[in-house]
């Protein structure tokens, strides 16, 4: 079912579609070196072999799990004395500093077009020697639409299963034990197609009867995976240090990656409780550090110090809110203009174009605050940010309406 062109790619039209940079990059025969980030199942894969073959050049692939700098050397001899070559390698960031090193050379010279693929964020895990030479494009999730269509092509035309002329009745179970990775959903379906009864229609109750005695209880690219992170994020936002606990000590028990966790609390830390406490995202940070610095099994302590605290302090989501509106409003409004007086204005012409006229300077007045517009005219008065209500916040709303005096709202 691992379709063999750009075309028959169920997903990803944001980077696979007509004008869009991957399309456009084989059209013109320029495939360079790059990193698919994105969650498992999405086709990084298959995507690096389709990428590959249409530009005409040996694929390799390597797991970055079992390989190390002997057989990433191995293949760049071959590929100096056979000619340039595609190295694909699945989980790039378990490379360590040495492997990821050791092919910079090879990639700057083009000996190797490197394609890595990785769930996790590169700018955390990949150095910035051999980041700095890949472009790196995200892989969404797939759609529940984008599913549908995996399903339904996989009884239409795989050899075995076209022949038993299965039906689908509902999806969302097969969708829910999938977690959304095509590979697995793939998987499920064929377990469930081989365990059906008489009758071949597929339900969402006969899924889950087929299904729930092969779940594993924890599976870090499963979706038990995704329910234990998600219960852990919402007993911290539910201000529940013990359950918040209980959560973390399941993935750890699991071999659940401790900067995985970190990166996880740095978010929230923002997210759920921003202002309302402003030394949440420095502890949060302090601990992504140390994390890094000390590993396994010394971090569980400063990972325990961190969820504690986060669990038991004030929650607001209010700078997260003021973002997603401000991004929302940007994305209507990016035709307008940036007032005059707020403007930089270095050179002699655009101090005779106005450019910084009227802008007054905020510390040259009582309290450091001058009354000036800071948006252009046309949205002047949006309010983005409202305080959360919490004892940190008040404070800053209290300050927002002496200066402002009502003009947002506070």
């Amino acid at each position: 079912m691992r379709p063999k062109s750009l075309d028959q790619m169920i997903g990803q039209q944001h980077i696979l579609g007509e004008g869009k940079p991957l399309r456009n990059l084989l059209q013109k025969q320029k495939l360079h070196s790059l990193i698919f980030w994105g969650p498992p199942g999405v086709g990084k894969t298959t995507l690096a072999r389709i990428l590959a073959e249409q530009a005409g050049l040996p694929f390799e692939q390597l797991s970055a799990i079992s390989s190390g700098v002997k057989e990433l050397r191995s293949v760049i001899d071959e590929a100096k004395t056979f000619g340039t070559k595609v190295l694909f390698i699945d989980e790039i960031h378990r490379f360590n500093k040495s492997q990821q090193d050791a092919l910079l050379g090879a990639v700057e010279n083009g000996t190797i077009i490197l394609i890595g693929a990785t769930t996790e964020n590169p700018s955390f895990e990949v150095n910035a020697a051999l980041l700095s030479r890949c472009q790196v494009y995200i892989l969404k999730s797939l759609e529940a639409e984008d599913l549908k269509r995996i399903v339904d092509h996989a009884l239409r035309e795989d050899e075995l299963l076209k022949s038993e002329y299965i039906s689908v009745k509902e999806y969302d179970a097969l969708f829910y034990f999938s977690g959304g990775d095509a590979r697995k959903l793939l998987n499920v379906l064929e377990l469930v197609c081989e365990n059906l009864t008489t009758e071949k229609v597929i339900t969402n109750t006969v899924v889950e009867e087929i299904i729930q005695t092969y779940i594993a209880r924890y599976d870090k690219t499963g979706e038990q995976h995704y329910d234990i992170i998600s219960a852990f994020i919402k007993s911290i936002r539910g201000s529940d240090p013990n359950a918040a606990m209980y959560w973390m000590a399941r993935m750890i028990h699991a071999g659940e990656d401790p900067k995985f966790i970190a990166r996880r609390l740095l978010i929230l830390a923002s997210e759920d409780i921003g202002n309302a406490n402003p030394n949440a995202l420095l502890l949060a940070n302090a601990t992504f550090e140390a994390v890094s610095k000390i590993g396994y099994p010394e971090c569980r302590i400063t990972l325990a110090q961190c969820v504690t605290y986060l669990a038991s302090s004030p929650k607001s989501n209010a700078s997260y809110l003021a973002i997603g509106e401000a991004l929302a409003l940007a994305e209507k409004t990016s035709q307008l203009s940036v007032p005059l007086h707020l403007r930089n204005a270095p050179t002699k012409l655009m101090k005779n174009l106005d450019y910084g006229k009227d802008y007054q300077y905020a510390h040259q007045f009582e309290n450091n605050f001058v009354e000036m517009e800071f948006l252009p005219p046309e949205i002047s008065g949006t309010k983005f940010y409202e305080p959360g209500n919490n004892a940190r916040e008040h404070e800053l709303r209290k300050f927002l309406k002496e200066r402002w005096k009502g003009k947002y709202g506070y």
